[in-house]
């Protein structure tokens, strides 16, 4: 598929069908698509947890899902996804780079960095992997785990402490979904979120 169909195709899909996993060689081609991402100083900061089997899915969300449930329409069609990506951002690997003699930031102080460079590389990675399905025919739909969740989420996949779930990716054979109402929105024309030379 040429990149600009990619790209036009790309949404959110949030109802799977149950009955068509995806290949694994399809899961390789996310995860081997996920780690060709940009990250600062080539720190690569980021680990991916992946649950293909069902009971491992069902544990993901009882334990992010309010209640345990998740069960509200929105989540019905997502919970029928036959992969879930789960991609983490790891700050100790990108503080650690920068005081390797390369960089030379010896006191891994965190307020150096201009804005938190280990979720801006994940979410590359995360975008990667949303385009590479829609590449390979799927559907994929990422969104957060809420944040009175993560602590369940962590201790239900044995998660360490240094590795931050930035959301989740669900991902599968597209089936008849609703889709958001937030496009009601429509998208924003690039002259009004575009500024050249100067901003005013």
């Amino acid at each position: 598929m040429e990149f600009a169909e990619v790209l036009r195709r790309r949404r959110m899909v949030r109802n799977y069908d149950p009955d068509r996993p995806v290949p694994p060689d399809v899961v390789r081609r996310l995860l081997d698509h996920a780690v060709r991402a940009p990250s600062a100083g080539f720190a690569q900061g980021w680990g991916f947890l992946v649950l293909e089997e069902p009971a491992d899915r069902e544990r993901f969300w009882a334990a992010t899902t309010p209640d345990g449930g998740g069960r509200e329409r929105w989540l019905a069609g997502m919970r029928r996804a036959p992969l879930i990506v789960v991609p983490h951002a790891n700050r100790s690997a990108y503080l650690e780079r920068y005081a390797e003699p390369d960089k030379g930031w010896t006191d891994r102080a965190q307020e150096r960095w201009p804005v938190p460079y280990w979720y801006v590389d994940t979410g590359f990675a995360a975008l990667l992997m949303l385009l590479t399905a829609v590449d390979e025919g799927l559907g994929a739909c990422f969104f957060g785990i809420p944040a009175q969740r993560t602590q369940a989420y962590r201790e239900a996949f044995g998660v360490p402490a240094e590795f931050d779930p930035v959301g989740a990716l669900t991902v599968g054979y597209r089936a008849p979904d609703h889709r958001s109402p937030s496009l009601r929105r429509g998208r924003r024309p690039v002259d009004e979120v575009v500024r050249r030379g100067r901003w005013s």
